[in-house]
């Protein structure tokens, strides 16, 4: 199926340290708000329910709050009930990367952008054709910009 096969480029990729956008850690905090700086930043998860972009529906891209890069279409935006804005598949294959994250009891995929490497959020193996994944973002590590 085509959709899994784009899935599973995404899922090879190896977490780079170096990325095109880089900002030092001073400039960060001056550029994010603060909730915005833990979420990207310090890979911190949003309280469920508290964005509002869970709820847009408009025409448009999400791109990434930290440097402005293009990382998910709404067209590819669905209710998953969970209070976190999600997505079936991101906006292309080179839009974000992923990494193996450890932090809790279980093994999880973490989401990033791949311009800055902020964290974005975690995907899921939960979703709905034709990918069947659950890509689970943060909404304050995104900005919604509505199509023209």
């Amino acid at each position: 199926m085509a959709g899994g096969a784009f899935a599973m480029g995404i899922f090879d990729k190896k977490p780079d340290k170096s990325y095109p956008f880089t900002l030092t850690d001073a400039e960060w905090k001056a550029r994010l708000t603060p909730e915005q700086y833990r979420v990207l930043r310090g890979h911190g998860t949003e309280r469920a329910g508290s964005s509002p972009l869970d709820h847009e529906k408009r025409p448009g891209i999400f791109h990434c709050a930290g440097c402005d890069h293009p990382v998910y279409d709404m067209a590819h935006k669905f209710d998953s009930g969970t209070g976190w804005p999600s997505f079936w598949q991101p906006l292309s294959d080179t839009a974000i990367g992923t990494s193996t994250d450890n932090k809790l009891l279980y093994t999880r995929t973490e989401v990033h952008c791949a311009n800055c490497g902020g964290h974005l959020g975690h995907v899921f193996n939960d979703g709905p054709p034709p990918t069947g994944l659950r890509y689970c973002m943060n909404g304050v590590a995104m900005v919604f910009k509505p199509a023209l």
